[in-house]
């Protein structure tokens, strides 16, 4: 498969995703105590239904191309929006935040590896050159560019859970590259294409909520600045960066798209300093240096 080459408005639409995402992590740590994971990512997604509902209310209809196609969307949405994100808001209750972005980091890898093994395509020298430089950039982060800072990292069973959303994300990624299971005028609609998946992906979210709340493991404490914290994540995290995110796939394709990912842990960072009243270090421009090489080596046409 071959895709167009990066253009300043594609690496703008994959720039902006990563953003949002880092303080989608920085927010789901702040509020960790109030919510617990699968019902904040459904209160996630039911504010972001009723955002959406006034622009793409018609494709909820009996009769539209939604329900002829039901199983696409079913499956687009475990992965993203019942799958990544519930196992996301996990890791963050159950991992340290380093070794959350650390296990995270191989988005890249398990993009091409899924290309590789479920759709056909091919692994150049190159794409491992630019996979290796964005994963060194987010090392460089994560050691604050301190080596010895890497070897003390344990990882813990709550580590799977990051690992698994980072396979799914890929996955669901490449499954966006590939839609001609999809009804065309839903796909054309990117609210329309948004809502298809989020209202299958609230079964999905609501399944898992009903059994974190079954099994005694629900907590909820209403309050204003969770209220702020839910409209947040679900405008910008889930609505904008999911539109941005849809759209650069389709300019670029999933293999370049996942090296966009790994700025998060550079932005995740960067937020987190911001907030803690800390000044970025000479590492973090190294880090964005070695990323975006890693981005431009994988871009490259031959």
């Amino acid at each position: 498969m071959t895709h167009p080459r990066l253009t300043p408005t594609a690496a703008l639409l994959l720039t902006l995703p990563p953003i949002l995402w880092a303080g989608n992590a920085v927010i789901g740590r702040l509020i960790a105590p109030q919510v617990s994971p699968m019902t904040l990512n459904l209160l996630r997604w039911v504010i972001a239904f009723v955002l959406l509902l006034p622009l793409a209310a018609p494709v909820l209809r009996r009769g539209s191309a939604l329900w002829a196609g039901w199983q696409r969307f079913a499956g687009l949405s475990l992965l993203s929006i019942g799958g990544y994100n519930a196992l996301l808001y996990l890791a963050l209750n159950t991992s340290t935040p380093i070794n959350v972005t650390l296990v995270g980091s191989i988005t890249p890898v398990w993009m091409l590896l899924i290309g590789w093994v479920f759709f056909g395509m091919r692994i150049s020298g190159r794409q491992w050159l630019g996979a290796t430089l964005s994963i060194s950039g987010v090392l460089v982060v994560l050691s604050r560019g301190q080596l010895e800072l890497l070897l003390q990292v344990h990882l813990v069973a709550g580590d799977l859970y990051i690992l698994l959303a980072s396979a799914a994300w890929a996955y669901y990624s490449w499954m966006l590259a590939h839609p001609t299971t999809e009804p065309p005028d839903i796909r054309r609609d990117w609210s329309a294409f948004l809502l298809a998946q989020i209202a299958l992906g609230l079964v999905w979210s609501g399944l898992f909520a009903g059994a974190e709340w079954s099994w005694g493991l629900g907590r909820l404490q209403g309050g204003w600045p969770l209220a702020g914290a839910l409209l947040f994540i679900a405008a910008g995290p889930a609505v904008l960066a999911y539109r941005c995110y849809d759209a650069g796939v389709a300019r670029v394709g999933p293999s370049v798209a996942g090296f966009f990912v790994n700025l998060t842990p550079l932005f995740t960072a960067i937020l987190s300093s911001a907030f803690l009243g800390e000044i970025p270090h000479l590492y973090h421009a190294l880090a964005f240096i070695l990323i975006v090489g890693g981005i431009a080596v994988s871009s490259m046409r031959r």
